[in-house]
């Protein structure tokens, strides 16, 4: 890897997320040697990943080179690398561009779309987890839209203006209600020749509600904001195959599209090498203490939603968010800078800011703590947050730019077809 000999202590980092990030933020300037490794060159704010497929926002409002996070450091490193496997007993990290030892690992590589076994599902369906996924996905939809002006078929030009997703959590609902808004502001004026009172969208979610996670309130308001967008909702139903562009579901719906997306669920990014009893095997993910280490391993950490830390409160682990995966980054770097010191290290406490999901132009929900808002003001506090956790000022001051002309000129800023889908190559999701 190049990386220079040290007498300091090597801390290593898999994953440049949002824990992985904050951990590296706060322990750059330490006396340690920090190697950052990550299979991209640039950290993704994955909430607005939507954005980019609904083309509201370009790539580059969302994305933040990993090196300049670093480069505040004299002993900080970054590789572009893949993980292979870790050998805790030599305390070295395999990967595709040589191996590296290690004194201290802190995994953070996240979490990828679960298709629950489905193989079907995962070989055909499109996901939106990564910025090449995103632009997958807008570039799909684009070129749908492309054909179906042109078709003389009335069926195949249904199949081309149905868009059908599964999955109604935070990252459906948003991406059906970003859908909508499109059709109802944006395509006519793209397509005058075409009728979008035949375009569709269908959110398909096998719990009885909208954004399960979220209060009732939240979950009803929602619904009523995607209804009024036109979004067909189908609740107790569950998808169970989609091939030759059918999805078919565990009831009598079944739809002809040739855009199906699926969000209706996440699992663990592990990584090769971890005992299999600190493993959690239907959620992939690794079972951590109070301090983030590995069941096991003293020198071992895991932060993020790799990571499974069961408290009273959260019996199941935090909630696979960004809010637990930068505390918790936050945190261990103040029992790293603790351990170097050869003091003691304190327990992680999650402080619960609450949870939002946008619906459309002013249109959102928000829960925090015993509150919940919903419409424009919900909207706003969304908004702001979200501008607020974007790494980089160029981020946020682009962002903002595109918003504020979105919102004057109801538009959104490209619909370009930069990068035509030709196969699902770019949606695999590795470490």
């Amino acid at each position: 890897m190049n990386i220079p000999s040290t007498n300091l202590p090597r801390l290593v980092i898999i994953g440049g997320g949002f824990a992985g990030v904050a951990l590296a933020r706060k322990m750059v300037k330490e006396n340690v040697q920090l190697v950052l490794l990550d299979r991209q060159n640039y950290h993704t704010f994955q909430p607005l990943l939507y954005q980019v497929s609904t083309s509201s926002l370009e790539p580059d409002s969302i994305a933040y080179p990993l090196r300049k996070i670093i480069k505040r450091g004299k002993n900080a490193f970054f590789r572009m690398a893949e993980v292979a496997s870790v050998d805790p007993k030599m305390q070295t990290i395999q990967t595709n561009i040589g191996n590296i030892p290690y004194d201290y690992l802190v995994i953070a590589t996240g979490a990828k779309t679960n298709f629950f076994g489905n193989t079907k599902i995962e070989n055909n369906a499109m996901r939106m987890k990564n910025l090449p996924q995103a632009l997958n996905l807008r570039s799909l939809m684009l070129e749908n839209l492309e054909q179906a002006v042109i078709t003389t078929d009335p069926e195949k030009r249904k199949e081309l203006l149905r868009f059908v997703l599964a999955g109604a959590g935070p990252t459906g609902v948003e991406l059906a209600g970003g859908i909508a808004e499109l059709k109802l502001n944006v395509l006519p004026k793209d397509y005058p020749d075409m009728d979008f009172d035949a375009m569709e969208i269908h959110l398909i979610e096998g719990s009885s509600r909208v954004l399960p996670p979220m209060s009732e309130f939240a979950s009803k308001k929602a619904a009523t904001f995607l209804k009024k967008l036109g979004v067909h909702i189908h609740t107790n139903t569950q998808v169970t195959n989609y091939e030759n562009n059918l999805v078919s579901t565990n009831t009598d719906l079944s739809l002809k599209t040739a855009t199906f997306i699926w969000s209706a669920g996440v699992t663990g990014a592990p990584v090769s090498g971890i005992n299999a009893e600190s493993l959690i095997p239907r959620a992939n993910r690794y079972k951590v203490n109070e301090y983030n280490q590995i069941e096991g391993y003293s020198n071992i950490f895991a932060i993020g939603d790799i990571s499974v830390m069961e408290t009273a409160k959260y019996p199941k682990g935090h909630p696979m968010v960004a809010q637990p995966a930068i505390q918790q980054g936050s945190h261990l770097a103040k029992n790293l800078k603790y351990l170097l010191k050869g003091k003691t290290m304190t327990p992680f406490q999650y402080f619960d800011k609450g949870s939002m999901a946008t619906i459309g132009r002013n249109k959102a929900v928000v829960d925090i703590g015993k509150f919940q808002f919903g419409g424009f003001f919900a909207w706003f506090i969304w908004m702001f947050i979200h501008l607020w956790f974007l790494v980089g000022f160029r981020n946020r001051f682009v962002t903002f730019f595109n918003w504020s002309y979105n919102y004057i000129n109801y538009d959104k800023a490209a619909r370009l077809i930069v990068r035509p889908f030709k196969n699902k190559e770019d949606t695999v999701e590795r470490v």
